[in-house]
């Protein structure tokens, strides 16, 4: 393994850095959060500038907020680029658009150096377990670099293309989760309003056609009224504004996903952006004037 820098501590990153350590390998973290990079020295980090991290390690990860953050990290004053070794590997796994990721690959090939769009899916427990699943874009030879640490943060990798893939794969996840929520969302919205309990409605089709791994994911927070995030809105909220331009710049029409940034965006101005995505559901709640949570005994359709 080569030295591996590490840069963006949030709710992903810091576990997904976590896992790279309690497998041996020496990381160097950088983050403007303090305390997140207090908390990995524990685990045993080094600290490190964006500059010194670009002239020591061979191997550069990075997770951020959005691809303006990403290319400042990179190639801004003080960036990991002033000083980058030819031959290093920087792996974003941020979700940005593919232009971006292009972007990045074309300025880091005059310098000799690859770059790898590697976004992940999963959320903060998969990233906690070390199970979540890459989708890389890029060249293939960086691609079989890599894979000794993906095989570490993650269950799965799989090389889509070439630069901007993995971009395209991600946001195509999004489109799916997001839209999944909503759907699910609804429907036990629907369930609510009806007097019906939902933990039962959910164990009678959990098992049926309409499962999937959001469902088991997100009823039970639902139900529990738990929205701590794994996922937050403002993240999916900015994913699928990068959905809707990147599918209009393709001429693709997209129109529940145009409703669901609509939803999104009430949302945030409700002031929820702050909270797991499965808080979608608030929006639903809201138009019904319904909670989805357990019922303590069973209720007749009373409202039907």
């Amino acid at each position: 393994m080569k030295n591996v820098g590490f840069v963006g501590l949030g709710i992903m990153g810091k576990p997904m850095a976590r896992q790279l350590l309690k497998n041996n390998i020496k990381v160097m973290v950088n983050d403007l959060d303090e305390k997140s990079v207090r908390e990995i020295e524990k685990s045993g980090a080094m600290r490190a500038t964006r500059k010194e991290i670009g002239k020591i390690c061979n191997i550069i990860f990075t997770i951020l907020p959005n691809g303006a953050i990403v290319k400042s990290v990179l190639f801004g004053k003080d960036g990991i680029c002033e000083e980058i070794k030819e031959n290093s590997i920087v792996c974003d796994m941020s979700s940005v658009t593919p232009t971006e990721s292009q972007e990045c690959f074309e300025k880091l090939a005059m310098k000799k150096v690859g770059f790898v769009d590697a976004p992940v899916s999963g959320g903060e427990p998969k990233a906690i377990d070390g199970t979540l699943a890459f989708m890389v874009g890029g060249n293939e030879e960086d691609f079989n670099s890599l894979k000794p640490y993906f095989e570490i943060m993650g269950s799965s990798a799989l090389l889509i293309g070439g630069s901007g893939s993995g971009s395209i794969a991600k946001l195509a996840n999004q489109i799916i989760v997001n839209n999944t929520i909503a759907i699910v969302s609804e429907a036990f919205v629907f369930v609510s309003k009806a007097g019906v309990a939902p933990e039962k409605v959910y164990s009678a089709i959990r098992n049926g056609l309409a499962r999937s791994a959001v469902l088991d994911a997100k009823i039970p927070m639902i139900l529990a009224r738990n929205f701590k995030p794994g996922g937050k809105i403002a993240v999916n909220h900015k994913d699928i504004k990068n959905v809707i331009q990147t599918a209009h710049s393709n001429d693709v029409p997209i129109p529940y996903t145009a409703q669901l940034f609509e939803i999104l965006q009430t949302l945030k101005v409700a002031g929820y952006m702050e909270e797991d995505h499965s808080a979608i559901v608030k929006y639903f709640e809201q138009l019904s004037n319904t909670l989805v949570e357990k019922k303590s005994c069973d209720n007749d359709l009373k409202n039907l």
